[in-house]
């Protein structure tokens, strides 16, 4: 790796991070100014914001004919999110998981999985994949704020309540409309810049080590794109609202899934690699299960469990550079 492609890929990172971060407070900044719920910017704004990372880089790749770094930063994207991201916040604070919490949004992450899983193993997301895709995200937001507006009371056990009001605090809601629009556009030309570099970074990385986009998608560019999930995580956790990060993570993979990769489809066919459809599927569907089955088992995640998260994430990662068949993956 030359100094250059080094210095690039830590920038690209390091712009990610701060546009990711920008962009968040800028749109929270605005969303508060217009004057709309702090419930609806916690469900939309909020969710969508910390998902443009991840939608910028994806989109990025998929125009540059790079559509196995974009679908490996999904994929990688969600890993992280449930084993290292949960992980970390467990091992932190323990976090309760709600009966409501499991019931509607696990089961949207579960459900928006299964979706890409069923339709990735006929090789490619069509566009009418796309499109069925953000039918169903349409259909989780409506109904979530359905539900949530018509028993308020509901609040008080759903970390969703911590989710829209610790940010929306943290991140300055009180910011005039001036600032609050200085910041989103300078978040938005971070996550571009960003998102370009990481990705050009990315692919000379993978060609002087020698495997595949694949592997570097789901491996540096995820870990790239989910930095200001880490970093929220951390934070909550050590403010003692774990949930924060449990509610982010669960809405995080639900826009990133439904949201990035249906967009991706929607413009062009998704060719899936075989690669993901050998691991990186498997790997995703059974982390997204398991977190399922911990959190029902006695609806919360200990820091056992965490400890055991973080070091199976570790494993992904170990096994993305094993070299399969005498060759590289």
């Amino acid at each position: 790796m030359t100094p250059v492609t080094l210095l690039m890929t830590v920038a690209g990172f390091l712009l990610l991070f701060a546009g990711g971060e920008f962009l968040l407070r800028g749109a929270v900044g605005l969303s508060r100014a217009l004057g709309l719920s702090p419930l609806l910017v916690g469900l939309t704004v909020v969710a969508a914001a910390t998902s443009m990372p991840e939608l910028v880089v994806t989109l990025t790749a998929g125009l540059e004919d790079l559509q196995d770094i974009g679908v490996g930063n999904i994929v990688g994207s969600n890993i992280a999110n449930i084993l290292l991201i949960l992980g970390v916040a467990a091992l932190l604070h323990p976090m309760r998981t709600p009966p409501s919490l499991v019931v509607r949004d696990a089961g949207a992450m579960l459900l928006a999985t299964a979706a890409f899983a069923g339709f990735g193993l006929t090789g490619a997301l069509t566009r009418w994949h796309g499109g069925v895709m953000l039918g169903l995200l349409a259909g989780y937001l409506v109904f979530s704020y359905w539900s949530d507006t018509r028993r308020p009371n509901r609040n008080a056990e759903r970390p969703e309540a911590g989710a829209a009001e610790v940010p929306l605090e943290l991140m300055g809601s009180a910011l005039g409309v001036p600032r609050a629009l200085l910041l989103t556009l300078l978040g938005a030309a971070g996550l571009v810049v960003g998102s370009d570099w990481l990705i050009e970074g990315g692919v000379a990385v993978a060609r002087d080590a020698g495997v595949s986009e694949t592997v570097i998608g789901a491996t540096l560019v995820a870990l790239g794109t989910s930095l200001p999930e880490l970093a929220a995580a951390i934070v909550s956790a050590l403010r003692r609202h774990p949930d924060v990060a449990l509610g982010n993570v669960l809405g995080s993979n639900i826009f990133n899934l439904l949201m990035v990769l249906g967009t991706l489809a929607l413009i062009a066919p998704v060719q899936l690699s075989a690669e993901v459809l050998r691991f990186d599927l498997w790997a995703l569907g059974a982390a997204t299960l398991g977190v399922v089955i911990v959190m029902l088992s006695r609806w919360r995640i200990s820091r056992l469990e965490g400890a055991i998260f973080v070091a199976l994430y570790l494993v992904y990662i170990v096994v993305q550079f094993v070299p399969a068949d005498g060759a590289g993956r």
